[in-house]
């Protein structure tokens, strides 16, 4: 019998590693938090803590971040989707951060560009919270970082290995015997990741949260997928459901099915079990499991769904100079 229990992470319930990346030690950078909810996920370290292991295609992550906080410029192989979970945050993108920027408040979700450099700040007046889609089991291999992050990382205390892993001089380790550091990107290799604009990327890339709301009143809003409002093929679909967006009716689906709730909050049955989903919960159903999913309280409420699908993890589809 399946234990729906055990597919469940709660928002309090997170389990954080503050020093996931390269970037950890460095100031401005050195207080955010990251999650892996479901699936290996992309840490560089061996303290990041896997609430749900199980392989389905895809990743689900978060990132947490006090006032002024940022994470590093880095860039991905396969898809990188953020929805803002609680706060105000600042996406900023380009070899040095200056090619653009896009300010998205709670509930909007950007499809950020596989191949570009891309980093992001909470700008709001607390703690803040991203939840993060990422494409591919082995989540595209890795973390490619800006030559400046390593470098700047480096000058306090951390190195990555050229195995992906981090290196604590502060904490007297050392590189193995054999094992080199990871070597900076080049001048010609740095020349593969574009620089789009703020109009290349913010009308093809980013859904705002009351835009969505008035799409989802009949049926649920496409947001992520073939055909969508953000058209691309990551490996997966997102859609975005709001209390309208889907009658009580049971259903199935046959790839693994991710909720993620929004606002409100959502009632899940599956047979004998029930459970609410609020903002922040992550809950993952197995294929072929009949379910339903209704709004569990009066007022507003949104939940998003993120599916997996057949076809492989991949660059965004349509923008011109992704780097592979």
């Amino acid at each position: 019998m399946l234990n729906m229990e055990q597919n469940i992470v709660r928002y309090g319930d997170l389990i954080p590693c503050k020093t996931a990346f390269i970037d950890a030690h460095t100031p401005g950078s050195n207080q955010k938090e990251n999650f892996t909810i479901i699936g290996g996920g992309v840490s560089e370290s061996v303290d990041q803590h896997v609430h749900i292991a199980q392989p389905i295609g895809f990743n689900i992550g978060a990132a947490g971040q006090p006032p002024r906080c940022k994470n590093s410029l880095h860039s991905h192989r396969t898809a990188e989707v953020f929805f803002v979970a609680k706060g105000r945050w600042r996406f900023f993108w380009g070899r040095w951060g200056d090619a653009g920027e896009v300010v998205l408040e709670e509930g909007d979700i950007f499809n950020i560009p596989t191949g570009i450099f891309r980093g992001f700040e909470n700008i709001g007046t607390d703690y803040g919270m991203i939840m993060a889609v990422l494409g591919g089991d082995d989540a595209g291999g890795g973390v490619v970082w800006a030559p400046q992050v390593i470098t700047d990382a480096a000058d306090h205390g951390l190195v990555l290995a050229e195995t992906g892993k981090l290196i604590d001089t502060k904490k007297g380790e050392k590189l193995r015997e054999g094992v080199k550091p990871m070597p900076l990107l080049t001048d010609e290799e740095l020349k593969k990741f574009p620089e789009p604009s703020v109009k290349d990327v913010l009308p093809n890339y980013v859904a705002r949260y009351w835009d969505l709301m008035a799409l989802s009143k009949d049926a649920p809003a496409h947001v992520i997928g073939e055909g969508a409002l953000l058209q691309d093929k990551p490996g997966f679909d997102i859609d975005f459901l709001s209390r309208d967006s889907i009658s009580s009716d049971p259903y199935t689906h046959e790839h693994p099915e991710v909720l993620m709730g929004m606002k409100g909050h959502w009632r899940l049955t599956m047979g004998d079990f029930s459970t609410t989903i609020a903002n922040g919960d992550t809950v993952l159903v197995p294929q072929g499991v009949e379910r339903s999913l209704t709004p569990a309280m009066t007022g507003e409420c949104s939940i998003y769904r993120v599916r997996g699908n057949s076809d492989p993890a991949s660059l965004t589809q349509g923008f011109v100079g992704g780097h592979s």
